[in-house]
């Protein structure tokens, strides 16, 4: 069920890496609201008078490899540029839906993984993209606290980038990136042809059947089309959207704002403001420009229809009354047209469900798509393109595709599954967990308490780990940008296994037992009851605690 799903997405980040790993080692980036359910698809077989000639077993210049590719987007042409660039004798389609590409969407974040992934691929592509990039890896980032607008930790993006002799983390406005990336494929890209289905050859081939009802024939399909995957629809015979899709609404929803703006640090890469139930994330995007993001808990659809009769701005200005003044400037400065808002939908990491099927596979959002918060889903889809690649242009034969899909899937089941739970992970703590942190201290010779209730004593407690956590972080993100396994992999994963145990127990009454405890892994290993029993005694303790920090004057939370 949707419920199940959920709680094991949950938990996933804690042990995706370190039990994950070994299971998968030992065998052989969302902005649309659901809609309602799709008719259920499946992969059939074409009909017999419309297959192509065999082709042979053997791959040679003269019988390329021919590799279908579901989706023009970045993970689509990343993979069609890793084809185009490669020797090997292998040829490709990429099959897009849209009719034209129009300027849509703002900047993507490339991670210094994504970078380093694009230098391997062509040099001149990587400095194409870097011409065009905004760095904010080499600034000052990190988290503040929104209310008194301090900082509460920095992350260090700049020395696990220079120690790796890696590019920093950038922002690249996502038309140009895609602009940059049909350069060399525009030949092979067909627009107004979205794949709808796919069925089987009798010689083992694919065969697509777009939205235009024509076929299209090939060795290989590759779904990168998107988190409403039809491709992924057709391999598992579920809706591509609705009840049974797979996709599962987050708890949060995003207003976000794209403006000129003169008001803006300099110094900072992008800023995250915590605080209760919600937090604020400021970015510069380059040219003057600057992103603002405003995440909230609240039902799917809920805000779409809330009454905004001022409009989206002043609605939020409102709602983050008493937070740092950054926060009010820019929206202040933000237009109505310049701000969207969107529900988010990510998937479950996809440990027990398919990635590949015969001589078909999924790529990026297709297979993992992902919350935004570490910024690492189109750098995700990118390693995805590179390890396909790696596995096709490596074949001798046609008998070896299947192999070679699965050894994709092998290689990047746990990182990806990994960094899914991160990112989860990352929203449920910061937004259900986290608060103005406590403070104490002596004004005018009386002692003072500011928000001393429990969730803001540990937000404290953390504060000195968080910066080891981030670099353990991103240790484990730019150390396994190619996908080989190493037992320096293996310890970062046991090492945020470790802190993310941490963070769970300390936050089980504030970010909710099922957040914190209620993963199907957990359950599997400690047992219905005692998993009970566990969350049960962390809420009993966190009310004692309060008790205590009430007596100190700190007051309930929110005084």
């Amino acid at each position: 069920s949707e419920g199940i799903a959920r709680l094991f997405f949950v938990h996933m980040p804690l042990l995706s890496v370190a039990t994950v790993a070994l299971l998968s080692f030992a065998g052989p980036s969302a902005s649309l609201r659901l809609s309602p359910a799709a008719p259920r698809m499946s992969a059939v077989d074409a009909p017999p008078q419309q297959a192509a000639s065999p082709a042979p077993d053997a791959i040679s210049s003269s019988a390329p490899l021919h590799v279908l590719i579901a989706g023009g987007g970045v993970g689509g042409l990343a993979l069609a540029n890793c084809l185009e660039l490669s020797d090997a004798p292998v040829t490709y389609t990429v099959l897009e839906r849209t009719s034209e590409f129009k300027k849509f969407g703002g900047p993507i974040q490339l991670a210094s993984n994504a970078m380093q992934g694009f230098r391997s691929i062509d040099e001149e592509l990587y400095k194409q993209i870097e011409a065009r990039a905004t760095w904010t890896g080499n600034r000052t980032n990190g988290i503040k606290d929104g209310v008194r607008d301090e900082w509460y930790a920095k992350f260090d993006l700049r020395s696990p980038a220079e120690s790796r002799e890696m590019p920093f983390t950038c922002v690249v406005e996502r038309p140009e990136l895609q602009e940059i990336l049909m350069r060399r494929t525009h030949d092979n890209l067909r627009l107004g042809a979205g794949v709808e289905s796919y069925g089987k050859r009798s010689d083992g081939g694919v065969v697509a059947t777009l939205q235009t009802g024509e076929q299209v024939h090939g060795d290989v399909l590759i779904g990168a089309d998107g988190i409403w995957s039809n491709v992924r629809a057709a391999m598992t015979e579920t809706p591509a959207r609705g009840e049974g899709s797979g996709v599962t609404y987050s708890g949060y929803t995003v207003f976000a704002g794209e403006l000129e703006y003169g008001g803006g640090d300099p110094e900072c890469g992008y800023k995250v403001y915590i605080g209760p139930q919600q937090y604020f994330v400021i970015t510069d995007i380059g040219r003057g420009r600057y992103q603002w993001y405003a995440f909230l808990a609240r039902p799917a659809d809920s805000e779409a229809s809330e009454e905004k009769p001022d409009g989206s701005s002043p609605y939020l200005q409102n709602l983050f009354e008493g937070w740092s003044p950054e926060i009010h400037d820019i929206l202040r400065a933000t237009q109505e047209h310049e701000i969207e808002q969107r529900d988010l939908y990510d998937r479950p990491p996809s440990v027990l469900k398919p990635w590949n099927k015969g001589r078909v596979a999924l790529l990026g959002d297709a297979i993992h798509a992902m919350m935004p918060n570490l910024g690492q889903g189109g750098c995700q889809a990118l390693e995805d393109a590179l390890v396909i690649s790696e596995q096709l242009t490596s074949l001798s034969s046609r008998g070896e595709i299947e192999g070679a899909l699965q050894g994709y899937r092998n290689r990047r089941l746990t990182r990806s599954a990994a960094v899914q739970g991160l990112s989860r992970f990352a929203s449920d703590i910061i937004i259900r967990g986290f608060d103005t942190p406590a403070k104490l201290g002596f004004s005018g010779g009386k002692l003072v308490a500011e928000n001393l209730n429990y969730a803001g004593v540990v937000t404290r407690l953390l504060q000195p780990i968080l910066p080891v956590f981030f670099a353990v972080q991103f240790a484990f993100l730019y150390d396994g940008w190619e996908n080989k396994f190493s037992l320096k992999q293996l310890q970062i994963g046991l090492s945020i296994f470790a802190f993310g145990s941490l963070f769970l127990i300390a936050f089980a009454a504030t970010a909710g037992s099922e957040v914190a405890f209620a993963g199907a892994f957990a359950e599997s290993i400690l047992g219905a009851e005692a998993l009970e029993g566990l969350s049960v005694w962390a809420t009993e303790q966190s009310a004692a605690i309060q008790e205590v920090l009430n007596s100190l004057g700190g007051g309930p939370p929110g005084l």
